[in-house]
């Protein structure tokens, strides 16, 4: 039995799925996950090599390709959405709770609701749940989300032009640090390393692999060397190029390839 990534839901969930037939990448299908019935996109196929890539993928079942029908019915949820998130934003501030709401999913097979939003502290959303539930006669799942997921389910393009890229191809985000900025030499600007999430931009993780590789093959700045000009200082590194600018006894400063440095008298404090 064939088996396929297939991309699922507003958070852009990525599901494991048995198939009785084959579908080739980018055919719209409907599903069955832990969620309920769900419209999909076909990914790729689920080899053994791309399910080790992923972190426990969720199962599911595809139950056949989506028709016309389908595709009609599933517009008509989306246009509903504006009215849905209109009547749950009123009753946020009717009952006056510390909450912003984010956004509304309404499950393609009618089984659930659900409602994201964002909170600095825990809520008590019961009273809530209860009025949404008489409106819509069906299940209501409140899921608090964070920055990084708020910007995955509203933001569009970043500051290099492109869709973000935790609406597109990341199914994980996983944290960013300040020292990953540094390594790399990016600006320490906030307001220029940050993403539409305001946290730091993910794509800092992206190369910070290979920068620390070529970094562990440098002496550190402040470490003392001895090349051919003479005992001299790291004051620099010159990751990608693997240069380091020195300043030599003369008080001379050179750019030199690394592989000018023959000795370590001492290292300097690491990043």
């Amino acid at each position: 039995m064939p088996r396929y990534v297939v991309r699922c839901g507003r958070m852009r969930t990525l599901f494991v799925m048995n198939s009785k037939s084959e579908h080739p990448r980018g055919r719209i299908v409907i599903a069955r996950t832990n969620r309920g019935l769900e419209r999909g996109e076909v990914l790729c196929e689920a080899t053994d090599r791309v399910v080790e890539q992923m972190k426990e993928p969720p199962n599911g079942t595809i139950q056949r390709d989506a028709s016309p029908a389908d595709e009609n019915e599933y517009l008509h949820l989306q246009q509903s959405i504006e009215a849905d998130f209109a009547l749950c934003r009123k009753l946020i501030g009717e009952l006056n709770l510390p909450m912003t709401l984010v956004d509304i999913e309404k499950i393609f097979g009618g089984e659930q609701v659900i409602v994201y939003f964002t909170a600095d502290d825990r809520v008590d959303f019961r009273e809530l749940v209860k009025k949404l539930s008489s409106e819509y006669r069906t299940r209501i799942e409140m899921r608090q989300i964070g920055a990084r997921d708020e910007a995955k389910v509203l933001a569009d393009y970043g500051d290099c032009g492109k869709p973000v890229c935790c609406n597109t191809h990341l199914s994980a985000m996983p944290p960013v640090s300040m020292r990953m900025a540094k390594l790399q030499k990016a600006t320490l600007d906030p307001n220029k390393i940050s993403g539409r999430c305001g946290r730091l931009k993910c794509c800092l993780r992206y190369e910070n692999d290979t920068y620390e590789e070529l970094a562990a093959q440098l002496p550190p700045a402040g470490s003392e060397i001895v090349t051919p000009h003479g005992r001299a200082r790291v004051l620099n590194l010159e990751i990608l190029s693997q240069q380091l600018l020195i300043s030599t006894e003369d008080n001379r400063r050179l750019l030199i390839p690394a592989a000018e440095c023959l000795t370590i008298l001492k290292r300097g404090q690491e990043i």
